[in-house]
C-alpha cells in the first residue's frame, strides 16, 4: 500500500506510532516496508498466528536500518553466527536448553527473595536520586533505568558498582536494533557492544574459577560440562543485560508519564494502592516496552493472504496488536476492566518473556513508591518527555517530573 507513510517518511511517527499502526491494521495488515523484504504485521490475530507458525517463521536473520538515501534497508545479521539466536530470538532446538538454564533464577522463591532486595534498592534510589532533588527529578536516570538494571545485575551475578556501565552499554546494544540508524551511526554502538562483550568475558572467567549461586555460576557449570562455549554464554548474557533492563525501564517510565498526565488516576492509586497491578497491565498494553519481534521467513508461504518468499522477514508489531479493536477497547486506560494478561507486551508463545514476573514486580515497586511518597506529581512544564528514537523499543530517554 504505497499511500501508507512509513516511519522513514515522518519521524514524528516514531514518537506517536499509534495512528500509523491503526492504518496498517485497517489497510495493510501485512505491509512490506518499501525498498526491503521486511513486512510489518499489525493485527492481533495475524501476530498470534505468525508466532505459532515456527515452521514458517523462525529465528532472527536481519534487522532494519536506514540506508544512504534515508529510506529503509536491511542489515544481515547472519555473519554473527549462533550469537544472534539466543534465548530472546532463537527457536528450537537451542531455545529450550537455554530457557531451562535461566528459568530457575525466576522462580516464585527467587522472586520472593528478590522482592526483599528490591525494596532496599528502591529506598536507596529514592534517598539518593529523588529526595535530594528539591521536587524536580529526571525519573529515568533516577529510578527508571537504575532499578531494573540493578536487579538484572544481581540475578546474573554482576557487581552493583557496575550498574551505570551496564545501563550505558546495554542500551547501546538495543539501539543497534532501532531501525533509524545508518551503518555509520551504528559503528560506535558496535564498539560499545564489543566493550560489553569483553566485560562479560571477564565476569565469566571469574565465575569459571569460583562459581557462585547465580546465573553466571549456572552458565559456568555448563561450560565446564562442555554443553556451552564461552561465546554462547556471553551472547546469552548480552541479551539478558539489554532486554532485561530495557523492557522494565520502558514500563516504569511509561507508567510514570501516564500518571503525570492523569492526576485522576494518581488519586485512584493513592486511595487504593492495590490498583497499581491493574494499572501496570493497562500500561503494558497501551505502551508496550518492546514494539515488536523480528522473524525470518523459512519457506515460501503466506500470511493474511499476502504471499511471502523464503528469505523475507517479519516485524511482528506487539504494540499494534495490543491496540487492535477486534481484541481490546484499544485506546482507553481503564482500571475497572477484568485483569487480563491477554496482551502481547511481553511476547507470546515460545518467546514469552521469562523475566515478565520480575519486570512486573520491579515496576510495581517503583510506581507504588512514586504514588505513596508524593502528594502529587506532574510533567515538568519546561521540559517535554523525550522518547528514545527507535522502531524497536518504547522507552523515554528523559522524563522530567515535578514532585510535591
Amino acid at each position: 500500500m504505497t499511500d501508507i507513510r512509513g516511519p522513514w517518511a515522518d519521524r514524528s511517527i516514531v514518537d506517536d506510532p499509534y495512528p500509523f499502526y491503526a492504518q496498517l491494521r485497517e489497510c495493510a495488515p501485512v505491509w512490506r516496508v518499501p525498498g526491503t523484504r521486511t513486512f510489518f504485521v499489525a493485527p492481533w490475530d495475524l501476530v498470534a498466528e505468525a508466532v505459532a507458525r515456527v515452521e514458517d517463521f523462525s529465528n532472527l536473520t536481519a534487522v532494519l536500518i536506514t540506508g544512504p538515501d534515508g529510506g529503509a534497508t536491511e542489515f544481515d545479521m547472519t555473519p554473527l553466527g549462533p550469537a544472534i539466536n539466543v534465548l530472546a530470538t532463537g527457536d528450537e532446538p537451542d531455545h529450550s536448553a537455554q530457557r531451562k538454564l535461566v528459568a530457575p533464577h525466576f522462580t516464585a522463591g527467587r522472586l520472593a527473595a528478590l522482592e526483599k532486595e528490591l525494596d532496599g534498592v528502591m529506598d536507596a534510589l529514592w534517598a539518593d536520586c529523588v529526595a535530594q532533588l528539591d521536587g524536580c527529578v529526571e525519573w529515568m536516570a533516577a529510578v527508571g533505568d537504575r532499578l531494573p538494571m540493578t536487579l538484572v545485575a544481581r540475578v546474573i551475578g554482576l557487581p552493583d558498582d557496575d550498574v551505570g556501565k551496564l545501563i550505558s552499554l546495554g542500551y547501546q546494544g538495543t539501539d543497534l536494533l532501532g531501525g533509524l540508524l545508518s551503518l555509520a551511526d551504528m559503528s560506535p554502538l558496535a564498539e560499545a557492544a564489543a566493550v560489553l562483550n569483553e566485560y562479560l568475558v571477564g565476569q565469566l572467567e571469574q565465575a569459571l574459577a569460583a562459581p557462585e549461586d547465580d546465573l553466571l555460576g549456572a552458565y559456568a557449570a555448563r561450560v565446564h560440562a562442555g554443553d556451552m562455549t564461552g561465546d554462547d554464554v556471553v551472547g546469552a548474557l548480552v541479551i539478558l543485560v539489554g532486554a532485561g533492563g530495557e523492557s522494565t525501564a520502558g514500563l516504569i517510565g511509561n507508567a510514570a508519564r501516564i500518571l503525570a498526565e492523569r492526576p485522576d488516576v494518581q488519586a485512584q492509586l493513592r486511595r487504593d494502592p492495590a490498583l497499581v497491578v491493574r494499572f501496570l497491565e493497562e500500561v503494558l498494553r497501551l505502551e508496550s516496552p518492546f514494539r515488536g519481534h523480528y522473524r525470518h521467513v523459512r519457506r515460501d508461504t503466506e500470511l493474511g493472504g499476502v504471499p511471502l518468499m523464503a528469505g523475507d522477514h517479519l516485524l511482528l508489531l506487539w504494540a499494534a496488536a495490543n491496540r487492535d479493536p477486534q481484541e481490546f477497547d484499544p485506546d482507553e486506560l481503564r482500571l475497572d476492566r477484568r485483569l487480563s494478561t491477554h496482551h502481547v507486551a511481553f511476547g507470546r508463545g515460545l518467546h514469552f518473556c521469562l523475566g515478565a514476573p520480575l519486570a512486573r514486580l520491579e515496576a510495581r515497586c517503583a510506581i507504588e513508591a512514586l504514588v505513596t511518597r508524593t502528594k502529587s506529581f506532574r510533567l515538568d512544564p519546561n521540559e517535554s518527555p523525550a522518547w528514545q528514537p527507535s522502531l524497536f523499543v518504547r522507552r523515554h530517554a528523559e522524563l522530567r517530573l515535578e514532585l510535591t
